[in-house]
């Protein structure tokens, strides 16, 4: 069997388990609510007891509330979806014995390993793609037109945050037996990043930064913030090929 092989069938599972459909219903859904919730919380705060007096205190939505609201419905269900899809990608197929099977076929560790990192990044890159779609349409429905390339650029950032929570998630699939273990490791992982992504200094230069830069882009600021992305690339790399070191090594 061929890495590309492999990488079909892990695409086609990935549609027959429903995964790739709940990911796009999911993140598209929430992408419309985005800025509907930005538009209209006001309004919904005027039907609440003392609602008007409420209501006073909300400073008018702008389009930049309806991007904010994009950005955290997506970084905190799209790292629910990726640990949730990763966790057993690697660990439940070891448990099962199916692992062993498929890799007698022959197919190299690596390209079994990786089929599923690419199979479960497009699956997420398709759902981020069409909410990036989805919430632009209704932002420029209800407030008005983003600037297109820093939209493009903002989601391009986020998806990279997603495809490091989909490398950490599947580096914890392949270190357990377990996918309830593997998922609250790379649960921990990602806290630990978070945390330290939090700290003043050290978070310009953790992948936690790229949320922020991409929105500075689309409110039209020029900061940068490089060395976040390429660190963000090395882990990304750094924990795919210690899966592959470390599935190699292992018995099966």
């Amino acid at each position: 069997m061929t890495f590309q092989a492999s990488l079909r069938k892990e695409l086609l599972e990935q549609w027959r388990s429903y995964r790739m459909p709940i990911a796009v219903v999911v993140l598209v859904s929430l992408a419309l609510v985005s800025p509907l919730s930005a538009r209209f919380t006001p309004e919904l705060m005027k039907l609440l007891p003392n609602g008007e007096e409420i209501a006073k205190l909300i400073p008018p939505p702008t389009i930049m509330d309806a991007v904010t609201q994009h950005i955290k419905n997506t970084t905190q269900f799209a790292l629910i979806l990726a640990i949730l899809m990763s966790m057993g990608a690697v660990a439940v197929e070891k448990d099962k014995g199916t692992a062993a099977m498929i890799l007698v076929k022959p197919l190299p560790r690596w390209a079994f390993l990786l089929s599923k990192f690419v199979a479960l990044a497009l699956t997420l890159a398709v759902s981020i793609l069409l909410a990036g779609l989805a919430c632009y349409y209704y932002t420029l429905i209800l407030f008005g037109p983003l600037p297109l390339m820093a939209w493009c650029a903002l989601n391009v950032l986020l998806l990279l945050q997603v495809w490091l929570y989909v490398a950490l998630t599947l580096l914890c699939s392949t270190l357990t037996r377990s996918q309830a273990a593997a998922g609250g490791l790379a649960f921990g992982l990602i806290a630990l990043l978070a945390i330290l992504g939090s700290l003043p200094r050290v978070g310009d230069y953790l992948p936690a930064r790229l949320t922020g830069w991409g929105m500075e882009l689309v409110a039209g600021g020029s900061a940068q913030a490089w060395i976040a992305l390429w660190v963000t690339l090395a882990l990304i790399g750094a924990a795919l090929g210690t899966a592959c070191l470390s599935f190699r090594a292992q018995e099966l």
